[in-house]
């Protein structure tokens, strides 16, 4: 779940006593210029939930009244990487004297949270990982020990920050504890400013929560964008069911995530694309129809998997779902089976004999025939 900047610094930066400029959120050009006659010379940017807000025109200045509700309303008729702007952040212009990156993610290589800091701030972080990598400093955290202000300070040593140092390595330790606390994947500024009078201000931040913590992080989730989703997978939302539209050829339709994401794995090393995830385990087999038209009306889709695997789901009940669902839908695409587990016999009795189909004793020739068949 991602929050927009003003979220961001509002919810999580200036809780955490991370400093950033006076702004206020408006909706019309009348309240930003209300907004910059209260705040003086501001920045004029686009409230969405996407980067590259700048190069699409989404961030302009304005020194005064007349200025903010011309640039306010020239934004708020823009869409910006298929999100509608429906509010801008006005914000004081600050006088910058150099543009830092600051940043908490995790590390998939080593499997923990990484701290980032460049000192050069303003630009993609894997352009400067290309041009200047020297300018990079990187600190794998131990969790069970954390990230400390000291540890920031020795991360940062050596780097030409002056006076800044010890404001620049705050920043970071604070960072990293709203990572912690708040159950973040991504914690970005960019840029950190060292601005003219020698403070250090975020004047962006980028703020990503793990999709999964909405319940231990329900402020968080309640002033979160929602996701953009396809037409299909909001069909599927609608109806209780987590679909996920790919650009894939093979359909997926199996019992439990783990499962699913097995298949979707075979069926990349076999040489195709999956077209989707969609599970339909614990209740969701009762939704059978609805998941296979899902899966069906992907226009991508040139062949399908039907993996069931049971133990305590019955194989059985969840096939006579999907053999009911084919006999309505009548699909043209192939499909090939495999199913294994609790009711098997039942299950393949049941698919051979009322949709003329043999399943697969082993996935992995349901899924090579099915990429065969795809291509």
């Amino acid at each position: 779940m991602n929050l927009e900047e003003y979220a961001a610094k509002h919810h999580v930066l200036v809780p955490a006593g991370v400093p950033t400029p006076e702004g206020r959120v408006c909706k019309t050009p009348e309240e930003a210029a209300a907004a910059v006659t209260a705040i003086g010379p501001s920045v004029i940017k686009a409230q969405v939930p996407t980067g590259k807000r700048g190069k699409s025109g989404g961030i302009k200045i304005a020194k005064t009244a007349d200025e903010a509700a011309s640039a306010a309303r020239d934004i708020l008729s823009m869409s910006i990487g298929g999100h509608r702007v429906s509010q801008v952040l006005v914000e004081q212009l600050c006088p910058i004297e150099r543009e830092l990156y600051a940043a908490v993610l995790i590390d998939v290589a080593s499997r923990a949270p990484l701290v980032l800091f460049s000192t050069e701030g303003g630009m993609d972080i894997e352009e400067v990982a290309e041009t200047h990598p020297d300018a990079i400093r990187k600190h794998i955290v131990d969790i069970h020990k954390g990230f400390s202000a000291a540890d920031a300070a020795a991360m940062l040593k050596g780097l030409p920050l002056g006076s800044a140092a010890g404001a620049v390595s705050e920043v970071l330790a604070k960072l990293y504890a709203i990572f912690d606390a708040k159950d973040a994947e991504l914690v970005e500024i960019n840029p950190l400013a060292l601005l003219k009078d020698g403070r250090v201000v975020a004047l962006d931040c980028k703020f990503v929560l793990d999709d999964s913590s909405g319940l231990r992080q329900p402020d968080l989730a309640k002033v979160a964008s929602p996701p953009k989703m396809t037409a299909l997978e909001e069909r599927g939302a609608e109806n209780g069911l987590k679909f996920i539209q790919l650009d894939g050829n093979v359909g997926v339709l199996a019992n439990g995530a783990g499962l699913t994401m097995t298949t979707m794995d075979v069926i990349d090393h076999f040489g195709g694309k999956p077209a989707n995830f969609l599970e339909i385990g614990g209740e969701a087999y009762t939704k059978s129809e609805i998941a296979l038209d899902l899966v069906l009306s992907n226009p991508g889709v040139k062949s399908l998997v039907i993996n069931f695997c049971g133990a305590f789901a019955r194989t059985d009940v969840m096939a006579e779902g999907v053999v009911k669902a084919w006999e309505t839908l009548k699909p043209k695409v192939p499909v090939f089976f495999s199913i294994h587990g609790t009711g098997e016999d039942e299950a393949v009795k049941l698919v051979r004999e009322r949709l003329g189909i043999e399943p697969y004793d082993f996935m992995e020739d349901a899924v090579k025939a099915a990429v065969e068949a795809a291509q």
